[in-house]
């Protein structure tokens, strides 16, 4: 992968954060620690996090890590200092959580160590593009803490039986084993990532950025509710796909025997976030 601009001293920010081209692009940047986490970290993540989901001309964020790995998970020099408390914790779970609700598909990129919080942040995403080198697992416990993120996560995504053996045991796995079990989307070779990322950004540029938010909305609703009791809001969602300048276009492409083309949106366009 073409590393993004790693720190070189102390005052560079924990996070980067950069909008181009319909992407918002978001990488951790504490390389000499394996991007790890603090609360520096944690309260600047909220901030661009933020920032993405309000980006009308973004239709997908990227998560990415600066150096040679994804993100180690906690720091533990921090951690031993007692200045991982609340705060950090809040911070923690308002990015991720964000990252989640946000209509905006999320992309995050593992490669090297994607432990721990770093895991939890990739499972926060909607899909997971991961090096053939990266290593995937969690580890808390084995610190005497639990995993906040990932245990409210994880096992809708590949099923309580493989969560628990994950959580229980803090097995470290191959990007391989994780793509197997659902954890990872796909794996590619190191040299081929940027390719990879590039290719799953135009697939997402060929889908209307209203309807996607719907779908990601509708699908996590589904783990909480009755999906007969979500049935008025799946009409009203598919009323707001249907009423949206998306439609218009998609049907124009139809038309026109050609791919529709989402972005960037026209000026005209107001590319809302998916009423509920």
């Amino acid at each position: 992968m073409a590393e993004p601009a790693a720190a070189k001293h102390s005052t560079s920010p924990p996070v980067i954060y950069e909008a181009r081209d319909g992407v918002s692009w978001i990488t951790l940047n504490r390389p000499s620690v394996l991007n790890a986490l603090d609360t520096a970290l944690a309260a600047t993540l909220v901030d661009c996090v933020e920032r993405a989901a309000g980006e009308a001309a973004t239709f997908a964020v990227v998560v990415r890590g600066a150096g040679r790995a994804f993100c180690s998970g906690m720091d533990r020099t921090a951690l031993a200092a007692g200045v991982i408390d609340e705060p950090f914790y809040r911070h923690w779970i308002r990015a991720l959580n964000l990252l989640e609700d946000m209509p905006k598909v999320a992309i995050a990129v593992l490669h090297g160590y994607s432990i721990g919080g770093g895991l939890q942040l990739a499972v926060a995403c909607d899909l997971r593009l991961a090096t053939s080198d990266a290593v995937v697992g969690l580890g808390a416990s084995r610190h005497g803490i639990i995993p906040d993120g990932s245990v409210l996560r994880l096992a809708r995504l590949i099923g309580l039986a493989r969560a628990k053996e994950l959580s229980l045991l803090n097995d470290e796995i191959s990007a391989e084993a994780a793509c197997a079990i659902g954890l990872v989307t796909r794996v590619c070779a190191p040299g081929e990532v940027d390719a990879a990322l590039a290719a799953l950004l135009e697939r997402l540029r060929h889908q209307a950025p209203t309807a996607n938010g719907h779908i990601k909305r509708l699908l996590q609703a589904s783990f909480h509710a009755d999906p007969r009791a979500l049935v008025e809001d799946v009409l009203r969602a598919q009323d707001d796909c249907m009423r949206s300048w998306e439609t218009g276009e998609a049907n124009r492409a139809w038309n026109e025997k050609r791919e529709p083309v989402f972005h960037p949106p026209p000026a005209r366009a107001s590319n809302r976030p998916p009423t509920a």
